[in-house]
């Protein structure tokens, strides 16, 4: 199953055959695990990295249900899910933005950005269609008081598990595609800071058993995002579009506003109501005051962090749009009076004059 063209065959454990077949190896190392399936003495160790552990069986209204909560052996999960992630990035990217590439002919920076935009509006599509739907599923909606009643939240349906693990996988795997996909020098502490930032918002709403409050979270960060991918997508193709920009831009603010109430109203005001505030390992508990101070810091340090970043561009890009203006005026202005001056100067009361505005003398003509 080859993902690449070849154009240049490189010595085997080069860094240039690495890079070139890194989707390959990946997929053969899937087959290798999902072949364990078939024996019985391998069947136990790669079921591990297969589907989700830790599942208890309780009863309810509904019969007996099956609930997870997290552990060690999820980084095997999250493992093998992120070498699936490795092969769907490189299918997207060899059926999908490739072809279109090809017809753009984009310039080799805007290439690297379409591709970027391209993988990530993908992800953030399927993430936030995803979450939308459990968050249904699981009557978040429309009882939003359950998104901080009765923590801590340590027994997890297993669609929320999944969500969560595949999540992580995803942006782990951000991590090497940096290497793999060759990004210049210039954007890697760019992508560091916006893959280190989803690493830990997540792992933190995963192991602080905030995983209600995050998948909620989650869904309106990943609309956001999609809409800023989506309206650059456009502009790649087309750059009179800058009205979806303007679209994405009030968005954004109403989402940091969103986030930022949500957060004080469940964490804040929500768990601070709660009866047990004690910290508590075995149980699960977080609840304490000075992990509700760290977790609401950490979120209003980030959404005001991306406020600034965002404000800081929009007033550079107005500064840039008023000295170009400026510069348009200037240009036609001086345009204008070199018109009106070549007029003036080369006719003025009927009579064609000379370039340095005197008139030219007439030719005497002599008697015969």
């Amino acid at each position: 199953m080859a993902f690449r063209r070849r154009n240049k065959s490189y010595p085997f454990f080069s860094q240039e055959f690495l890079i070139q077949n890194h989707a390959d190896i990946v997929f053969s190392l899937v087959i290798f695990i999902l072949i364990g399936l078939m024996f019985e003495t391998t069947a136990k160790t790669a079921i591990l990295f297969i589907q989700p552990q830790y599942n208890i069986s309780t009863m309810s209204a509904d019969g007996e249900v099956t609930l997870y909560h997290y552990g060690w052996k999820d980084c095997a999960t999250v493992l093998f899910y992120l070498c699936i992630t490795i092969i769907l990035h490189a299918v997207v990217q060899e059926y999908v933005l490739d072809k279109i590439n090809r017809r753009l002919h984009l310039s080799k920076s805007k290439n690297t950005k379409f591709n970027e935009s391209g993988q990530l509006c993908v992800f953030y599509l399927v993430s936030s269609v995803w979450s939308l739907y459990v968050i249904a599923t699981e009557g978040f909606l429309l009882h939003p008081s359950s998104l901080w009643e009765n923590y801590p939240h340590v027994h997890l349906r297993f669609q929320v598990k999944f969500f969560y693990l595949t999540q992580l996988a995803y942006w782990f795997h951000a991590l090497p595609e940096l290497y793999f996909q060759k990004v210049r020098k210039e954007e890697v502490p760019r992508q560091l800071q916006y893959i280190s930032l989803y690493l830990l918002h997540i792992l933190v709403a995963y192991l602080l058993n905030l995983t209600r409050v995050g998948l909620v979270l989650l869904f309106l960060q990943y609309l956001s995002e999609m809409g800023f991918h989506l309206s650059r997508l456009f502009y790649f193709i087309d750059e009179n579009h800058h009205k979806m920009f303007e679209m994405w831009s009030v968005g954004f603010v109403l989402t940091r506003m969103i986030t930022l109430t949500l957060m004080f109203l469940a964490v804040g005001f929500g768990l601070a109501r709660s009866e047990n505030q004690m910290l508590d390992l075995e149980t699960g508990n977080f609840n304490t005051l000075s992990i509700r101070l760290l977790v609401l810091f950490m979120v209003c340090f980030t959404q005001s962090w991306l406020l600034w970043k965002f404000f800081r561009f929009q007033l550079s890009r107005t500064r840039e749009l008023r000295l170009e203006q400026a510069a348009r005026k200037r240009a036609a202005a001086k345009q204008q009076r070199t018109l009106k001056r070549d007029s003036v100067g080369h006719h003025e009361n009927g009579l064609i004059k000379a370039e340095n505005g005197t008139s030219p003398r007439l030719k005497k003509i002599k008697a015969p």
